[in-house]
């Protein structure tokens, strides 16, 4: 493959040898071509970095929250960097005066909150392993993360935190490889797997992230502000904001109501604000509800500016420069409503659609960013770059501290040498994870001679950005021995319009499959009005017609997308509500839980299948 712009090849490929397959050439980021970045001076664990930036900034605003004025909210009131290292002090004494010593293992069971993120310093400065726990593991993993990681003292939100001296006494040595937190994710299947994150990986993922945003002309300061309510619990939440701390920038929360989530936006006027998908979905959702409902003239105007911006950026334009007027006059709307001042957007957790960050890269006037990286990679291992629409649909090139090759996956016709490598992502790096907490037979199955095996397919594109393209372990076979990639096929009919999410289903009994989709609502609405078909959108969704309707579209894109007939859904299920946690369908980073799913929906299942047999 030829040289691509954001990447320099490290190692050679392998071929295929002793029953193992071909490897694909190790890169790394051509922000890292004279090395990694350096360790930054003082530097040494997740504390440094809270107490530098005491020293620094003491008196910037650290931690902010509403303050709520005769039942309702007002301006964001704020703790300094200095006024919450005097409470850190304090809360540290009241551990250490338990009896908890270096080591010991504290949760933390909360919502978001100033509290969150004191209960998380004072384990730092005393050595403690940060549990957090959180609702959406559900009781019973709750109880067994308590027990699993022995946690000997634990901050909830009902408890009120001892009065203790406010003295410095010595606080415990602490070295690199220190463990700082017991991350437990979810997982689709099984028990919650323990990722245990060391000081090690935190700060060598700020030192990565400084060196992007710096090569990029973006580089965080301390006047940036950030909203804080995607879970402190994962380390999506947890690494972006040790950076803003690193940084001595503010951290302002939200109420914990998503209904509410904008007015606190428009309160808080964050610079940076980072969300999962599903929330950029409800953002790209109401904004073209808005314009649908407008007048002929504002959906002209809207229409016009939206092409002509998007054409410019397509063209090479930077996002401040590709229609300056277009900004003030249509789109100053829709940067208002995100508070006025955010530059940068970043997506994880999940695949954000084309067509979305598209979209939102012209409305919001701001650069919007996708990343990948799992738990066990401490979050940040690609990101896109700003001012290049070549990376839409790509979570970017690598990360300049971690090294990534792609392996063959032979079953699924992945190939890591082809012309068009695509393969399983390893990573290599300071940023990966010492092992599953108590469980060494599962670290073993994953990091392999220093290579972590993220179970994720992904293809290089020819600028060096990587596209996620499968899932490994989410094959089948059908009965006819055709082997299916179901989240390859997700990914396709995912970009189908007039639909927000879709289950693909086969099963190696059956020759053909089936699946279970949750409709747009104001597209099938619309198709409804547009054919003369009535009823309410849940009754909508029983309509054999709007059913039909749903396949022929899911159709059109497989063949678009030239998948080979045993591909194509033979039937669909609508259903008005979408997938989520509280039936327990989908993880907390939105990932869908295969077995549950197939629970919940079985009779479903089971009569497609009936019906489809019967034609």
């Amino acid at each position: 493959m030829a040289q691509m712009k954001y990447l320099i090849e490290v190692e050679k490929g392998q071929p295929a040898k002793d029953g193992k397959p071909s490897i694909g050439p190790a890169y790394r980021s051509i922000f890292a071509k004279d090395g990694y970045p350096p360790p930054i001076p003082g530097l040494n664990s997740c504390w440094d970095v809270f107490r530098m930036s005491v020293e620094k900034y003491p008196n910037n605003p650290m931690l902010g929250r509403r303050e709520i004025v005769d039942g309702k909210a007002g301006k964001y009131v704020w703790q300094t960097y200095q006024q919450v290292y005097d409470i850190v002090i304090k809360v540290g004494n009241a551990i250490r005066s338990c009896g908890v010593e270096p080591g010991a293992k504290c949760g933390i069971y909360g919502a978001n909150s100033a509290e969150w993120i004191i209960s998380m310093e004072a384990c730092n400065a005393h050595g403690l392993y940060c549990v957090p726990l959180y609702d959406t593991l559900g009781a019973g993993a709750i109880e067994y993360i308590l027990c699993h990681s022995e946690i000997s003292i634990a901050f909830t939100e009902e408890k009120k935190i001892p009065e203790g001296e406010n003295k410095e006494y010595d606080f415990p040595e602490k070295k690199k490889s220190d463990i700082c937190t017991i991350m437990y994710t979810s997982g689709t299947t099984g028990d919650p797997k323990g990722v245990m994150i060391s000081n090690l990986n935190i700060i060598t993922l700020i030192a990565g992230v400084k060196r992007v945003l710096e090569c990029v002309d973006e580089k965080l300061t301390s006047k940036d502000v950030y909203l804080s309510y995607l879970p402190l619990a994962h380390i999506f939440d947890r690494v972006i904001e040790e950076l803003f701390i690193f940084h001595g920038a503010s951290i302002g929360f939200w109420r914990g109501d998503v209904k509410l989530l904008v007015e606190d936006i428009g309160e808080l006027k964050p610079s940076i604000f980072c969300a999962v998908p599903r929330v950029l979905d409800r953002i790209y959702g109401g904004l073209t509800q808005k314009i649908s409902a407008g007048s002929l003239l504002k959906k002209t105007l809207f229409n016009f500016a939206y092409s002509r911006k998007l054409s410019n950026l397509k063209g090479g334009s930077k996002t401040d420069e590709a229609s300056p007027l277009s900004d003030k006059l249509v789109f100053s709307k829709v940067r208002q409503g995100l508070g006025g001042n955010v530059r940068l957007i970043l997506s994880g957790a999940a695949p954000l659609a084309s067509h979305v960050e598209a979209y939102l890269r012209v409305v919001t006037c701001a650069h919007v960013l996708q990343g990948y990286g799992l738990t066990e990679s401490c979050a940040g291992s690609f990101v896109s770059l700003p001012n290049d629409m070549s990376m839409l649909g790509t979570v970017g090139p690598p990360v300049p501290n971690v090294d990534v090759r792609l392996e063959s996956v032979p079953e699924m016709n992945y190939d890591a040498l082809s012309s068009t490598p695509r393969g399983e992502i390893c990573i290599r790096g300071d940023t990966l994870f010492s092992g599953y907490y108590k469980r060494d037979d599962l670290t073993e199955e994953v990091l392999i001679d220093g290579w972590f095996h993220t179970g994720d397919v992904g293809e290089w594109q020819p600028d060096g950005s990587m596209k996620i393209i499968d899932r490994k372990k989410n094959i089948f076979k059908l009965s006819q021995g055709e082997y299916v990639a179901v989240e390859h096929l997700e990914n396709i009919y995912g970009g189908t319009p007039g639909i927000d999410s879709i289950w693909v289903y086969g099963n190696s009994f059956e020759s053909y499959l089936v699946g279970v989709v949750n409709p747009n609502k104001l597209a099938l609405e619309k198709w409804a009005e547009e054919n003369g078909v009535s009823g309410d959108f849940n009754s909508l969704c029983e309509n054999p017609k709007a059913k039909e309707h749903i396949l022929q579209e899911l159709s059109k894109i497989g063949k678009e997308k030239k998948l080979k007939g045993f591909e194509f859904l033979k039937a669909a299920h609508l259903d008005p509500e979408p997938f989520d946690m509280e039936r327990d369908l989908l993880t907390p980073t939105y990932k869908k839980k295969r077995p549950q799913l197939l629970k919940y929906y079985q009779n479903v299942i089971d009569e497609m299948y009936k019906s489809i047999n019967r034609k």
